[in-house]
């Protein structure tokens, strides 16, 4: 496995990111919360784990901080959850 440390400026990131927000209408996808400044994008499958997967829209999900922090180490437990949900906008997204 390559693991590689994220660059947020990295221009793939930022469109990964920019697509995940957009698809999800930039509201967290648990609790609803639309605060664009605390928003942030989950990997479905981690950054550590896929590196193929990184930049793939189908593997994000937009999160606020908290939703975020209450998922992350424990995606095992939300993975049928999550990935309903971004089943569900990707089938809604233009």
């Amino acid at each position: 496995m390559t693991w590689k440390k994220r660059d947020y400026s990295d221009p793939h990131y930022k469109k990964f990111r920019s697509e995940v927000l957009k698809r999800d209408k930039f509201t967290c996808q648990m609790c609803g919360s639309r605060k664009r400044y605390e928003l942030e994008v989950h990997h479905l499958i981690t950054w550590a784990n896929s590196p193929t997967l990184r930049y793939e829209r189908t593997n994000g999900i937009c999160l606020c901080k908290q939703c975020h922090k209450q998922v992350t180490g424990y995606e095992s437990s939300y993975a049928t959850y999550l990935n309903e949900l971004v089943k569900r906008n990707e089938r809604k997204a233009p």
